[in-house]
């Protein structure tokens, strides 16, 4: 891709199957605060979000939840990812093979990315370059955290490629006027049709596998267009 000089990768979901696990403590953490979402809602509701947006939304729907929420879940899910996180297949090879610069941009918090990146042995490819929704005001679907890890990496959003797995993420890499490639490797969509909802949110391209990226732009020949 001559025309792209920088590769913005999601985190959960993208590099680690991360989500299905998460969503497991939240679920669970919800419920012992009453409120019950079946996981398809969940998904819908809060993937891509950071944790200070699900509680907003959460009480914008008239339930508050207790001061030490996001403490409970964060624990929750260290606890949760030492025992279950993996990588996504193939994404080690890809970042291995990459020529094209390529960063991290994610709504989790600097914590979190960073013990995804270690449990999954991914650390060394972002060192020095891993942006997180801590670092902006206005975590996604707002386009902050992408312009700023183009901005600090001295790329046009225009020449930039990002690759989400959310709707979130989708929009604010379209809000940011940047390319992006919508993946749906995630367990967390085996069941669930990712691909209309990522097209329907902007992306020019869905494939789920890492295996299937291209840095061509005949890349629709290897399945990148469904």
């Amino acid at each position: 891709m001559d025309d792209v000089n920088l590769i913005i990768f999601d985190c959960d979901g993208v590099l680690v199957d991360s989500e299905v696990l998460s969503c497991g403590c939240l679920l669970e953490l919800l419920h012992r605060n009453g409120i019950d979402i079946a996981e398809e809602a969940a998904f819908d509701m809060f993937l891509g979000r950071t944790t200070k947006s699900i509680i907003a939304q959460c009480q914008s729907l008239g339930r508050t939840l207790p001061r030490g929420f996001a403490t409970s879940l964060r624990a929750c899910t260290r606890a949760t990812f030492a025992r279950s996180l993996k990588a996504i297949m193939g994404v080690e090879e890809l970042l291995g093979g990459l020529t094209t610069p390529y960063c991290l941009a994610s709504s989790s918090d600097l914590e979190r990315v960073r013990l995804c990146l270690h449990l999954t042995g991914l650390a060394s490819f972002f060192a020095g370059r891993i942006f997180t929704a801590q670092m902006v005001k206005r975590g996604k679907p707002a386009p902050d955290l992408f312009l700023r890890a183009a901005s600090r990496l001295n790329v046009d959003p225009a020449r930039t490629l990002v690759i989400e797995d959310s709707v979130s993420g989708v929009q604010a890499a379209k809000a940011a006027g940047m390319r992006v490639w919508g993946f749906v490797g995630g367990s967390h969509y085996k069941a669930r049709d990712g691909r209309s909802l990522l097209t329907t949110a902007g992306a020019e391209r869905v494939f789920d596998r890492m295996s299937d990226f291209d840095s061509q732009e005949a890349g629709a020949v290897h399945g990148l267009v469904r």
